[in-house]
Order: C-alpha cells, then sequence, then structure tokens
C-alpha cells in the first residue's frame, strides 16, 4: 500500500475538522486553547478540562490518559485505529482526496 504525504494533508485537514466529526465540545477557552472532555477516553464530568487542544497549533494533550499528537493521530487514538488506516478513513470522511505518496 503506497503511503500517505502527511505534510499536505496537514494543510487540508485542520485539528477543527477532526474535533467536529469527533462532536468536541470545549467547556472553556482562552484563544486558541480549547479544554473539554477527552474525546479519546470519554472524560467524566469532574475532568471537564483534562482534555487540552490549541486549534492554531494542531496539537493536544489529556491529563488524565496522557493521549497526545496532531489531528491524525487525534483520529487515530479516538477510533482505535492504526495512523495509516485512520488518515485514510478521515480523508474519506471529509471528502478529502489522499494524497498518495507513491515513491520514498
Amino acid at each position: 500500500m503506497p503511503g500517505v504525504d502527511f505534510n499536505r494533508l496537514r494543510h487540508e485537514i485542520t485539528m477543527e475538522h477532526v474535533l467536529n466529526l469527533l462532536g468536541f465540545e470545549w467547556t472553556r477557552r482562552r484563544g486558541d486553547q480549547w479544554y473539554g472532555y477527552c474525546p479519546v477516553h470519554q472524560s467524566e464530568p469532574k475532568h471537564r478540562t483534562a482534555f487540552s487542544v490549541n486549534v492554531a497549533k494542531a496539537c493536544y494533550y489529556c491529563h488524565q490518559c496522557r493521549s497526545c499528537g496532531d489531528q491524525f493521530q487525534l483520529w487515530a487514538e479516538a477510533n482505535n485505529t492504526p495512523l495509516h488506516p485512520a488518515a485514510i478513513d478521515l480523508c474519506h470522511r471529509l471528502g478529502t482526496e489522499v494524497p498518495w505518496v507513491r515513491r520514498w
């Protein structure tokens, strides 16, 4: 199976696209930094700000389950799939063409 050009894909699929697909609703917001329930492990109400995401930098971190990464890692973790198939699935769900890399 050919590879996926993640550098190109990062410009096409934003963290906000992924958060919307996951149904993420922030409970607190400070500019580009959003806080809320973790979409990876479905945090409890007492941990309503355990999940922190910077939408401008496209990175997230959960202070409870320690999950972290970019928008593709978030989609992979939330759907319990490896990164490569998760990126392909994300492209299909958003109607984006998969940027294949045919040569290494």
